[in-house]
Protein backbone atom coordinates (compact mmCIF):
# COMPACT_ATOMS: atom_id res chain seq x y z
CA UNK A 1 0.00 0.00 0.00
CA UNK A 2 0.99 3.56 -0.99
CA UNK A 3 2.07 6.14 1.72
CA UNK A 4 3.62 9.23 2.20
CA UNK A 5 6.19 10.31 4.64
CA UNK A 6 6.11 14.05 5.38
CA UNK A 7 8.72 15.49 7.86
CA UNK A 8 8.62 17.99 10.07
CA UNK A 9 11.74 20.09 11.08
CA UNK A 10 12.03 23.23 13.13
CA UNK A 11 14.43 25.60 11.82
CA UNK A 12 17.76 25.93 13.86
CA UNK A 13 18.17 28.35 16.41
CA UNK A 14 17.46 31.98 15.80
CA UNK A 15 18.50 35.35 17.01
CA UNK A 16 16.44 36.07 19.74
CA UNK A 17 15.46 32.24 20.71
CA UNK A 18 18.42 31.92 23.55
CA UNK A 19 16.97 34.84 25.12
CA UNK A 20 13.41 33.93 25.37
CA UNK A 21 11.97 35.98 23.17
CA UNK A 22 8.93 35.93 20.98
CA UNK A 23 9.88 36.10 17.63
CA UNK A 24 6.54 34.68 15.80
CA UNK A 25 6.20 37.10 12.61
CA UNK A 26 10.33 38.98 13.27
CA UNK A 27 11.90 37.94 10.65
CA UNK A 28 15.67 37.25 11.97
CA UNK A 29 18.66 35.22 11.07
CA UNK A 30 20.14 31.69 12.43
CA UNK A 31 22.77 32.72 14.23
CA UNK A 32 26.44 31.99 13.91
CA UNK A 33 25.93 29.18 16.89
CA UNK A 34 22.40 28.24 15.31
CA UNK A 35 24.66 27.07 11.94
CA UNK A 36 27.41 25.55 13.31
CA UNK A 37 24.70 23.17 14.89
CA UNK A 38 22.31 22.74 11.24
CA UNK A 39 25.72 21.88 9.96
CA UNK A 40 26.78 19.71 12.89
CA UNK A 41 23.50 17.73 12.95
CA UNK A 42 23.48 16.90 9.36
CA UNK A 43 27.01 15.63 9.37
CA UNK A 44 26.35 13.34 12.90
CA UNK A 45 22.98 12.21 12.57
CA UNK A 46 20.92 11.37 9.01
CA UNK A 47 18.29 13.48 7.95
CA UNK A 48 15.71 11.82 5.56
CA UNK A 49 15.88 12.04 1.96
CA UNK A 50 13.04 14.04 0.26
CA UNK A 51 11.63 14.74 -2.98
CA UNK A 52 10.60 18.44 -1.78
CA UNK A 53 11.28 20.76 0.41
CA UNK A 54 8.30 23.36 1.91
CA UNK A 55 9.15 26.18 3.69
CA UNK A 56 7.97 29.16 5.71
CA UNK A 57 8.68 32.36 4.18
CA UNK A 58 10.58 33.54 7.21
CA UNK A 59 15.18 33.65 6.85
CA UNK A 60 15.44 31.69 9.60
CA UNK A 61 12.82 28.53 7.94
CA UNK A 62 14.81 29.36 4.50
CA UNK A 63 18.24 29.41 5.93
CA UNK A 64 17.84 25.76 7.72
CA UNK A 65 16.22 24.61 4.26
CA UNK A 66 19.35 25.99 2.58
CA UNK A 67 21.88 23.96 5.08
CA UNK A 68 20.07 20.97 5.03
CA UNK A 69 18.72 20.64 1.35
CA UNK A 70 21.29 22.68 -0.39
CA UNK A 71 20.17 21.08 -3.98
CA UNK A 72 16.24 21.36 -3.54
CA UNK A 73 14.90 24.79 -4.26
CA UNK A 74 12.25 25.03 -1.03
CA UNK A 75 8.62 26.20 -2.17
CA UNK A 76 7.41 28.66 -0.27
CA UNK A 77 4.10 27.96 2.32
CA UNK A 78 2.98 31.46 3.98
CA UNK A 79 0.54 29.76 6.16
CA UNK A 80 3.48 28.05 7.64
CA UNK A 81 4.58 31.34 9.78
CA UNK A 82 4.94 31.32 12.98
CA UNK A 83 2.14 32.49 15.44
CA UNK A 84 1.92 36.19 15.36
CA UNK A 85 2.52 37.70 18.83
CA UNK A 86 1.62 40.98 18.01
CA UNK A 87 2.97 44.08 20.36
CA UNK A 88 4.71 40.84 22.23
CA UNK A 89 7.12 40.49 19.40
CA UNK A 90 10.62 40.12 20.49
CA UNK A 91 9.85 41.08 24.39
CA UNK A 92 10.41 38.18 27.28
CA UNK A 93 8.05 36.83 29.56
CA UNK A 94 10.08 38.85 32.22
CA UNK A 95 9.65 42.11 29.92
CA UNK A 96 5.98 41.47 29.82
CA UNK A 97 5.36 40.28 33.57
CA UNK A 98 2.15 42.31 35.36
CA UNK A 99 0.67 42.99 32.10
CA UNK A 100 -2.89 42.64 31.98
CA UNK A 101 -2.64 42.04 28.50
CA UNK A 102 0.06 39.20 28.85
CA UNK A 103 -1.90 37.77 31.83
CA UNK A 104 -4.87 37.59 29.75
CA UNK A 105 -3.07 35.72 26.79
CA UNK A 106 -1.29 33.27 29.33
CA UNK A 107 -4.53 32.09 30.61
CA UNK A 108 -5.05 30.63 27.12
CA UNK A 109 -8.46 29.91 25.27
CA UNK A 110 -9.23 29.94 21.57
CA UNK A 111 -9.66 33.60 21.33
CA UNK A 112 -7.01 34.92 23.28
CA UNK A 113 -4.31 36.61 21.69
CA UNK A 114 -1.74 39.56 21.75
CA UNK A 115 -2.42 42.93 21.26
CA UNK A 116 -3.07 43.47 17.54
CA UNK A 117 -1.57 39.66 17.15
CA UNK A 118 -3.41 36.26 16.03
CA UNK A 119 -5.40 34.49 18.36
CA UNK A 120 -4.94 31.21 19.07
CA UNK A 121 -8.31 30.03 16.84
CA UNK A 122 -7.02 31.73 14.24
CA UNK A 123 -3.70 30.43 14.48
CA UNK A 124 -4.82 26.53 14.45
CA UNK A 125 -7.51 27.04 12.06
CA UNK A 126 -4.45 28.98 9.64
CA UNK A 127 -1.64 26.29 10.35
CA UNK A 128 -4.54 22.87 9.50
CA UNK A 129 -5.77 24.03 7.16
CA UNK A 130 -2.43 24.68 5.28
CA UNK A 131 -1.21 21.19 6.41
CA UNK A 132 -4.54 19.45 4.83
CA UNK A 133 -3.85 21.04 1.48
CA UNK A 134 0.10 20.11 2.09
CA UNK A 135 -1.13 16.16 2.28
CA UNK A 136 -3.58 16.31 0.06
CA UNK A 137 -1.27 18.57 -2.64
CA UNK A 138 1.59 15.23 -2.25
CA UNK A 139 -1.02 12.86 -2.34
CA UNK A 140 -2.34 14.57 -5.62
CA UNK A 141 1.56 14.66 -7.22
CA UNK A 142 2.52 11.38 -5.91
CA UNK A 143 5.49 12.49 -3.88
CA UNK A 144 5.99 9.90 -1.57
CA UNK A 145 8.59 12.58 0.82
CA UNK A 146 8.82 16.00 1.78
CA UNK A 147 10.38 17.94 4.22
CA UNK A 148 8.18 20.79 5.83
CA UNK A 149 10.91 23.77 7.11
CA UNK A 150 8.98 25.69 10.13
CA UNK A 151 8.87 27.13 13.46
CA UNK A 152 8.10 25.35 16.79
CA UNK A 153 4.89 26.47 17.17
CA UNK A 154 3.64 25.22 14.02
CA UNK A 155 5.06 21.71 14.31
CA UNK A 156 3.63 21.51 17.72
CA UNK A 157 -0.26 22.47 16.11
CA UNK A 158 0.50 19.94 13.43
CA UNK A 159 1.15 17.06 15.40
CA UNK A 160 -1.51 18.06 18.46
CA UNK A 161 -4.40 17.83 15.38
CA UNK A 162 -3.58 15.43 12.96
CA UNK A 163 -0.90 13.06 14.79
CA UNK A 164 -1.71 9.42 16.12
CA UNK A 165 -0.91 8.40 19.36
CA UNK A 166 -2.85 12.01 20.21
CA UNK A 167 -1.06 13.55 22.38
CA UNK A 168 -1.41 17.33 23.56
CA UNK A 169 0.94 20.08 22.20
CA UNK A 170 3.16 20.55 24.81
CA UNK A 171 4.18 16.51 24.09
CA UNK A 172 5.32 17.88 20.85
CA UNK A 173 7.97 20.52 21.64
CA UNK A 174 10.91 20.01 19.67
CA UNK A 175 14.32 21.09 19.72
CA UNK A 176 16.01 23.51 17.00
CA UNK A 177 17.02 21.18 13.72
CA UNK A 178 15.00 18.53 15.01
CA UNK A 179 11.20 16.93 14.52
CA UNK A 180 9.00 14.18 13.90
CA UNK A 181 7.99 12.49 11.07
CA UNK A 182 4.23 11.79 9.59
CA UNK A 183 3.51 8.62 7.77
CA UNK A 184 -0.07 9.51 5.87
CA UNK A 185 -1.93 6.45 4.93
CA UNK A 186 -4.23 7.76 2.12
CA UNK A 187 -7.10 5.75 2.67
CA UNK A 188 -6.89 6.70 6.80
CA UNK A 189 -6.34 9.95 5.55
CA UNK A 190 -9.27 10.45 3.79
CA UNK A 191 -11.41 8.73 6.62
CA UNK A 192 -10.14 10.26 9.89
CA UNK A 193 -7.39 13.39 8.36
CA UNK A 194 -5.43 11.52 11.13
CA UNK A 195 -1.41 10.04 10.23
CA UNK A 196 1.24 8.32 12.70
CA UNK A 197 3.90 9.42 14.25
CA UNK A 198 6.34 7.57 12.58
CA UNK A 199 9.91 8.91 14.03
CA UNK A 200 11.83 11.58 15.09
CA UNK A 201 14.01 13.66 12.95
CA UNK A 202 17.34 13.54 12.34
CA UNK A 203 17.52 9.19 13.11
CA UNK A 204 20.72 8.44 15.58
CA UNK A 205 23.48 7.44 13.26
CA UNK A 206 24.09 3.54 13.83
CA UNK A 207 27.23 2.53 14.59
CA UNK A 208 29.13 -1.38 14.16
CA UNK A 209 28.03 -2.19 17.71
CA UNK A 210 24.20 -1.49 17.26
CA UNK A 211 21.62 -3.25 16.58
CA UNK A 212 19.54 -2.94 13.28
CA UNK A 213 16.92 -0.84 14.11
CA UNK A 214 16.96 1.74 11.15
CA UNK A 215 13.61 2.47 9.58
CA UNK A 216 13.08 1.16 6.10
CA UNK A 217 11.46 5.08 4.98
CA UNK A 218 9.69 2.72 1.95
CA UNK A 219 7.98 0.43 4.23
CA UNK A 220 4.39 0.11 4.05
CA UNK A 221 2.30 0.34 7.35
CA UNK A 222 -0.52 -2.59 7.58
CA UNK A 223 -3.91 -1.01 8.38
CA UNK A 224 -5.12 -3.79 10.06
CA UNK A 225 -2.54 -2.76 12.89
CA UNK A 226 -4.67 0.29 13.68
CA UNK A 227 -7.97 -0.88 13.01
CA UNK A 228 -10.11 0.32 16.08
CA UNK A 229 -7.36 3.30 16.44
CA UNK A 230 -7.17 4.92 13.33
CA UNK A 231 -10.68 3.30 11.82
CA UNK A 232 -14.05 4.58 12.57
CA UNK A 233 -16.60 2.27 14.74
CA UNK A 234 -18.45 1.75 12.06
CA UNK A 235 -15.82 0.24 10.04
CA UNK A 236 -14.48 -2.01 12.48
Amino acid sequence: MKTFKIHLIRHGIAEGNTEGRYIGHTDVSLTEDGEYQLRSMKKEFEYPAVQAVLCSPLNRCLETARILYPDIQPLIFDNLIEYDFGEFEGQTADDLKGEPEFTAWLAGGPDAAAPFGESNASFQKRVTRAFYDIVNGIIKADTDSVAVITHGGVIMTIMATFALPEAPMHDWLTPNGCGYTLNVIPSIWGNTTKAEAFAEVPLQPRTEDSEDDSINWDQPIDPEEFRGFYTPEEDT
